[in-house]
């Protein structure tokens, strides 16, 4: 059975214990299986679907490809952005050009996501940290590995991954191993 379905089928069921809800106590209250909290059920459904231009960009996604994670340098200041971004705040009339991130960096912090919307329902929770490489980027990312294993302040590495089940490329920091 597809991811879609089995999604659209677990709604249905959150759906009709909503209205339960609604028609026993007038409210529509569900109890988290996972944690026991209450929580409210907006029936409102949000769906979003979307494609944007990423002409100006578009060297950052073929980086990927290449298992390269890219950021934009403006000429004039040398001020690094990443998010690659196509003109520098500082001297909107300067050019920028690509560089390669340095891999290897510090993980700054980190949260555990366990309440997901929707769209990353599907994903067991996941961890979310920052990392800081060499040039003094703060990058976002997903982090792998076991939480309970991630320390403030350990060494991590940006790798170029496949994001499944969607099977897009992205990037993620990864624990090295120290020892």
């Amino acid at each position: 059975m597809s991811q879609k379905r089995l999604m659209d089928e677990f709604m249905s069921q959150v759906e009709a214990f909503a209205e339960e809800m609604k028609r026993s106590m007038g409210l529509p209250i569900l109890l988290d299986q996972k944690t026991g909290v209450a929580m409210w059920f907006d029936q409102r459904e949000l769906r979003i679907r979307f494609a944007i231009s990423i002409e100006k960009i578009r060297r950052f996604f073929e980086g990927l490809t290449e298992g390269k994670i890219l950021a934009t340098k403006c000429v004039k200041t040398g001020k690094i952005y990443f998010p690659p971004q196509v003109d520098c705040p500082d001297a909107p009339d300067s050019e920028v050009e690509w560089v390669e991130i340095p891999r290897e960096g510090v993980l700054l912090t980190y949260t555990v996501i366990n309440t997901k919307p929707y769209t990353f329902s599907h994903y067991p929770d996941y961890v979310v940290g920052i990392g800081k490489v060499a040039e003094g980027l703060n990058i976002l990312a997903w982090v792998r590995g076991d939480p309970r294993k991630l320390r403030r302040g350990m060494k991590v590495r940006l790798e170029v991954v496949k994001r499944e089940p969607e099977g897009y490329l992205t990037y993620e920091w990864v624990p090295v191993e120290e020892g």
